[in-house]
């Protein structure tokens, strides 16, 4: 499989995209990563919580997995949906889903400080546009 161009972003966000509802899903590839941190459990767990504060979100929950003999799956169950990672470290690669939804949600800055913290060379993201139905949109939900 050919990688993608370096550092490629399919696309940004406007300042009034970022004050109203958003449910935007980040699906972000890392390739040539530090190994260190992509085999440290903790530190993606802790990475994880970081980049859900930056994105602007609430959470709820982290549940995480390391493998053997490497590897790990973490994900941060939000409020507003989740954020995962899942990695490769003997391939220097790792998969991550920012999928975010509600007011005033910035995953952009969540996927740039996981590609930051990771020290990823290359990447590959792509944004997908949600469109729940109306009635979804209407409703906030809060935190128990």
């Amino acid at each position: 499989m050919e990688v993608p161009k370096k550092n490629q972003i399919l696309k940004s966000y406007s300042n009034d995209q970022k004050l109203g509802h958003q449910s935007k899903h980040l699906l972000l590839e890392l390739y040539k990563c530090d190994y260190e941190k992509l085999n440290d459990e903790s530190f993606l767990r802790c990475s994880l919580n970081r980049a859900a504060k930056l994105a602007n979100a609430t959470v709820l929950n982290l549940i995480s997995n390391k493998f053997e003999p490497q590897g790990v799956t973490a994900i941060a169950l939000l409020s507003e949906s989740h954020i995962s990672i899942h990695t490769w470290p003997e391939s220097s690669y790792s998969a991550i889903d920012i999928f975010t939804c509600g007011q005033n949600m910035f995953p952009d800055l969540a996927s740039q400080y996981l590609i930051d913290v990771l020290k990823a060379e290359e990447h590959y993201l792509r944004v997908l546009e949600r469109n729940p139905p109306a009635q979804v949109l209407r409703e906030m939900r809060t935190v128990v």
